[in-house]
C-alpha cells in the first residue's frame, strides 16, 4: 500500500499485527469496478454518522466510551471501500473511519484484538483495561470489498418476527460492529402495498387473503403463499410501519445503505375482478400447501399494469422512507416459471427492472440467487437470459449458498453481473452445532481471484440466527482479511475474546469442536432434517448418515468444558457455550435410543419399545430442564414477544398461533412440519417429549395388535393428539431462566456420558484426523501443541493470532 495511507513508525510486534490487515493495491484491483453502482452509498453526513457511532460505543462500553475518540471522515474511503485508522492520541484511542460502519468495525477490531472482548447474540464480554492498551503508530485497514450484506428474506420471519425497537437497536449495533453496510430492510412494507392496492380499488378485505400472518410474511412477500397465518391486523400493519422508520433511521445513521423491497409481480387473487382485462396467471403450488394458501397470482410481465404498479410502489415507499436506490425482488424464489423459454425469462427480468426504473431512475436490483440451486430448470441458457435482461452492473446477485454450493463458478461469474459471496449456513433457525470453517476460510479469496471475477462483497444470509456464534465471528472477518488465516491461531484468540481467560482444557475443547462439528466437508447440508429429537417420529431415519463427524470428539469437548468450568463460572458466554455443547451432546445421544427403539420394534419386542421410548422421553425432559437454566433457550421469550403485539385477546391469539405454528407444524396440516424446529425449554416438555411418548406407545400397540405401521394413519393421529393442540394452546411460559446451568450440565454429564461409549456409536462415521485419541481424547501430540503452544501464545501477545509465528 502507498505510504500516504499508512504511518510506519511501529514496533516489530505491531507491524506483525498490521501487515495482514493492510489491503494491498493488488487485492483492491482484483475485482471488477462497476460505475453503475457508484451511487449506492450513504447520504448521511459525517457529523450524523459520528454521533450515531458514538452513541453505539456508549451502549457497548458505558462510561468507558469517554476513552474513545470516534470520527467519521468520508474522504478516507479507498476506491469506495471502507477504511479506518487506529491510533493512540493523548492516552485515548482514536478511530477515524470513512463511515460510521468503518469506525464501528475498527472499534470492534480494537475491542477484540487489544482488549480481549466480544459482543455477540449470546451476550457480551467487554473487558477494558485502564488505561486502554496503546496502539503504536497508526494502524490502517481497508475492507476487501465494497459491500458486506446481511439477511436472508426468511431471517425476518424465522428470527426477527416479533421484535420491538429495543431488540432491533441492539441487533443493529451488532451489525455495525461487524461491518454490515448493506442490510435488507423489509419491515413495514405491507402498509405501502395496502396503500397502493386500496388506491387501485382493491378492498382491505381482499388483502386479508393476500398478506401472510406475522410469522409468515417472508413467504407471502415472495409469492410462495397467500393468506396463511392471517388476517394481518391493522394494528400490526401500522406499528410495523412506525418501527421501520426507526430501523431505517438508525441504519442510515451508521452509514448503512438499506435494501428496500420492490414489486416482483405477485398480486392479490381479487386483482382480476377489479381489472378484468389484466393478464394474470397462477403459479404452481409450494411445499404441499393447497390452493387456498398457495398457487399464487402473477401479473403478466407484458401487461401495462406491471410497470404502473412497480413504479407506484417504489414512489410511495420512497416518499414514506426516503431513497437508497437499491431494491430486492424475487419473482421465482422456489417457484417454477411458467416457461423455460429464454425469451420469456428475459422479458420477466426486463419487466421487473423497468418497473423499478420507472419509480427510481437510479434503481439497482438486488436478487437472491437461491432460485439457481434448481439446476433442473435453471440451466446456463435460462440463467443467462434472466441475468442479461438487465443492463450490466444494474443487478447485484446474492450467491446465497456460496460456502457449499457457489453459483458464480458455473455461470462465468454471473455472466458479468456483480455478485456478493454469501454464507447461508442455517436453515429455519435450526439449532445444531455445525460449520464449514475451511470453506469460509478459503471461499471469499478464491472468488475474488476467479477469472474475470465480478465479486463486490461478502454476505451473511442465514435463514435463522442465534446459533453457532463462532461461525459468524469467523465469517465476518472476511470483510478485511486478504486471504485464508491460520484457523487454530484465530480460534485461540476467539477463546480469549469470548471468555477473557483460557486454559488447556478449554483450548482442547474448542479444537475438538473445530475438528468435528465445525469441520463439515459435505457438499450440501440442510441441518433441519438431521436433528432427530425435534422431528416428527417415524421409522425411516438413517442415523448412520446423520452425523458427519466422530461423536466422541464432541463428547470429549463436553468433558473438557466441564473440567474447566470452575475457572469460568459465572462467565455468561462460557455458560452459554457449556449449555449449548451439553444440548448438542444429548441430541447426538438420542440417536442411540432411537436405534434401540427401532431394533426392539423390528424384533417385535414390546418391552424394549416401551423401555427405550421412556429413555428418549426422559432425555428430552432432562434437556428441557437444562435449557430452562439459560435465557437464550426459552420458548417463553418467543411467545412473550409475539403476544406483546396484540392489543386485544383476538390479536394475542393470532400472534401466539403464528408463533407456535411456525416452529412446529408450519402450515395448517404440517405442510413444512418441523422445518423451523427450535431446541427451547417448554417445547421439549410439552411438544417433543409427548410426541415421542405417543410414538413409542403407538409402536407397542402395533406389536400387541399384530398390525403394520402406516405412516398416513400415524400422522393423522399424532397431529390430533399432540401437534395441533399445542399450536392452539394459549399457555404462556416463563421468560426468566430457572436453575443453575453449571450444576445441571454436570449432573447430566454424570448421568449420560457413560451412555455415549456404547457399541452403537461404532456405526457412525469417523472423521479423518491426525490425532490419536485415548479414552478422553488427549493424545500426547495434542497436549504438546495446544497446552504449550496455544496457551503460551495467548499469554505472550497478539502477534501470533494472525498466523505470523509459524508455530
Amino acid at each position: 500500500m502507498p505510504q500516504s495511507h499508512m504511518t510506519v513508525n511501529m514496533s516489530p510486534s505491531e507491524k506483525m499485527v498490521c501487515l495482514p490487515l493492510i489491503v494491498l493495491w493488488l487485492g483492491l484491483a482484483g475485482a471488477m469496478e462497476f460505475k453503475s453502482i457508484a451511487h449506492i452509498k450513504s447520504k448521511t453526513s459525517d457529523i450524523e454518522q459520528t454521533a450515531t457511532v458514538r452513541e453505539m460505543a456508549a451502549r457497548v462500553t458505558g462510561e468507558r466510551a469517554k476513552d474513545f475518540v470516534l470520527i467519521v471522515n468520508s474522504s478516507m474511503a479507498i476506491s469506495n471501500k471502507d477504511t479506518y485508522q487506529l491510533e493512540t492520541v493523548d492516552s485515548k484511542l482514536q478511530i477515524t473511519g470513512s463511515s460510521g460502519i468503518a469506525v464501528a468495525m475498527g472499534f470492534y477490531f480494537y475491542l477484540k484484538y487489544y482488549c480481549n472482548s466480544q459482543f455477540t447474540w449470546g451476550g457480551q464480554n467487554i473487558n477494558l483495561p485502564d488505561p486502554l492498551p496503546a496502539v503504536k503508530g497508526t494502524v490502517t485497514t481497508t475492507a476487501q470489498d465494497r459491500f458486506r450484506y446481511y439477511q436472508n428474506v426468511c431471517t425476518v420471519s424465522y428470527s426477527f418476527a416479533f421484535w420491538d425497537w429495543e431488540r432491533w437497536e441492539r441487533h443493529i449495533d451488532w451489525m455495525a460492529l461487524n461491518g454490515i453496510n448493506l442490510p435488507l430492510a423489509f419491515t413495514g412494507q405491507e402498509a405501502i402495498f395496502q396503500r397502493l392496492y386500496m388506491n387501485m380499488g382493491i378492498s382491505n378485505e381482499d388483502l386479508e387473503g393476500f398478506f401472510g400472518g406475522p410469522a409468515f410474511l417472508a413467504w407471502s412477500r415472495m409469492g410462495n403463499i397467500q393468506g396463511w397465518g392471517g388476517p394481518l391486523p391493522q394494528m400490526w400493519i401500522t406499528n410495523q410501519l412506525l418501527l421501520q422508520h426507526r430501523i431505517l433511521q438508525r441504519m442510515r445513521g451508521f452509514g448503512m445503505v438499506p435494501v428496500l423491497p420492490a414489486f416482483a409481480g405477485h398480486v392479490p387473487a381479487s386483482f382480476t375482478k377489479v381489472f378484468p382485462q389484466a393478464k394474470v396467471t397462477r403459479l404452481g403450488g409450494w411445499s404441499r400447501f393447497n390452493s387456498t394458501y398457495s398457487y399464487t397470482y402473477l401479473l403478466d410481465f407484458n401487461d401495462p399494469l406491471f410497470k404502473v404498479i412497480g413504479a407506484t410502489f417504489i414512489q410511495l415507499m420512497n416518499s414514506e422512507f426516503g431513497v437508497d436506490h437499491i431494491y430486492n425482488a424475487d419473482t421465482f424464489n422456489e417457484m417454477t416459471p411458467a416457461s423455460s423459454s429464454t425469451s420469456y425469462l428475459a422479458s420477466a427480468g426486463e419487466a421487473v427492472y423497468k418497473a423499478m426504473l420507472a419509480g427510481d431512475p437510479d434503481a439497482v436490483w438486488l436478487m437472491q440467487g437461491w432460485l439457481f440451486m434448481d439446476s433442473n430448470f435453471w440451466k446456463p441458457p435460462q440463467i443467462k437470459a434472466l441475468l442479461t435482461s438487465v443492463p450490466l452492473g444494474r443487478m447485484i446477485i446474492l450467491d446465497l449458498f456460496a460456502e457449499l454450493s457457489p453459483v458464480y463458478q458455473r455461470t462465468e461469474s454471473f455472466y458479468g453481473q456483480p455478485f456478493i459471496w454469501c454464507m447461508l449456513h442455517n436453515f429455519g433457525g435450526t439449532m445444531e452445532l455445525y460449520g464449514a470453517l475451511d470453506n469460509l476460510n478459503n471461499g471469499p479469496s478464491v472468488a475474488r481471484k476467479f477469472n474475470n471475477s465480478t465479486m463486490i462483497g461478502t454476505g451473511l444470509t442465514p435463514e435463522g440466527i442465534f446459533q453457532n456464534e463462532v461461525i459468524y465471528e469467523f465469517m465476518n472477518e472476511n470483510a478485511w482479511r486478504d486471504g485464508p488465516r491460520d484457523i487454530d491461531s484465530w480460534l485461540a484468540s476467539y477463546i480469549q475474546q469470548r471468555y477473557n481467560y483460557t486454559s488447556s482444557a478449554v483450548i482442547e475443547a474448542w479444537y475438538l469442536l473445530k475438528s468435528s462439528v465445525y469441520n463439515c466437508t459435505r457438499t450440501s447440508h440442510h441441518d433441519f432434517d438431521l436433528v432427530l429429537i425435534t422431528q416428527r417420529p417415524h421409522l425411516g431415519y438413517d442415523i448412520s448418515s446423520d452425523v458427519w463427524y466422530d461423536p466422541e470428539m464432541l463428547f470429549t469437548a463436553w468433558d473438557n468444558l466441564l473440567e474447566a468450568s470452575a475457572d469460568f463460572n459465572p462467565n455468561e458466554l462460557f455458560i452459554y457455550d457449556l449449555v449449548d455443547v451439553t444440548r448438542n451432546s444429548l441430541q447426538i445421544l438420542s440417536l442411540s435410543y432411537y436405534s434401540s427403539l427401532i431394533k426392539a420394534y423390528n424384533a417385535r419386542d414390546t418391552v424394549g419399545v416401551r423401555e427405550y421410548g421412556m429413555k428418549m422421553v426422559e432425555l428430552l425432559m432432562d434437556m428441557d430442564t437444562l435449557l430452562a437454566s439459560d435465557k437464550h433457550f426459552l420458548l417463553g421469550r418467543w411467545l412473550a414477544d409475539a403476544a406483546s403485539w396484540g392489543t386485544d385477546m383476538a390479536e394475542k391469539f393470532l400472534m401466539l398461533y403464528n408463533a407456535r405454528n411456525q416452529i412446529t407444524l408450519w402450515g395448517p396440516s404440517g405442510e413444512i412440519v418441523d422445518y423451523a424446529s427450535k431446541q427451547w425449554s417448554g417445547l421439549f416438555k410439552d411438544y417433543y417429549a409427548p410426541r415421542w411418548m405417543f410414538f413409542s406407545d403407538w409402536l407397542a400397540q402395533l406389536i400387541e395388535n399384530g398390525t403394520k405401521f402406516d405412516n398416513y394413519i400415524f400422522v393423522e393421529h399424532i397431529m390430533k393428539a399432540v401437534e395441533t393442540p399445542f399450536t392452539l394452546n394459549l399457555d404462556m411460559y416463563t421468560t426468566n431462566a430457572t436453575g443453575n446451568s453449571l450444576s445441571l450440565a454436570r449432573e447430566l454429564h454424570d448421568k449420560y456420558r457413560p451412555e455415549s461409549r456404547k457399541e452403537f456409536f461404532q456405526l457412525l462415521p469417523k472423521t479423518s484426523t491426525s490425532l490419536t485419541f485415548s479414552s478422553r481424547g488427549k493424545s500426547k501430540a495434542f497436549k504438546q501443541r495446544y497446552q504449550k503452544g496455544l496457551l503460551s501464545m495467548l499469554h505472550s501477545g497478539r502477534d501470533q493470532e494472525f498466523g505470523m509465528s509459524g508455530w
